[in-house]
């Protein structure tokens, strides 16, 4: 099991790696990409023809 020191060595090593800028655009980029799979998940229980219906309503 990992411990608290160990966790801090590896951000730290992460943090060099990257930089804070690009560590930010990462976390953004990531919190988007499970944003979009959790609308995806929820989208799963709809029946198709109201996607279709809610893509041809947004194209108008």
């Amino acid at each position: 099991m990992i411990g608290t020191t160990e966790l801090i060595i590896i951000l730290l090593i992460v943090l060099v790696i990257f930089g804070a800028g690009k560590l930010k655009n990462i976390g953004g980029d990531l919190g988007s990409a499970i944003k979009s799979f959790k609308e995806g998940i929820s989208d799963k229980g709809e029946p198709k023809k109201n996607k279709k219906q809610k893509t041809k309503k947004q194209t108008k």
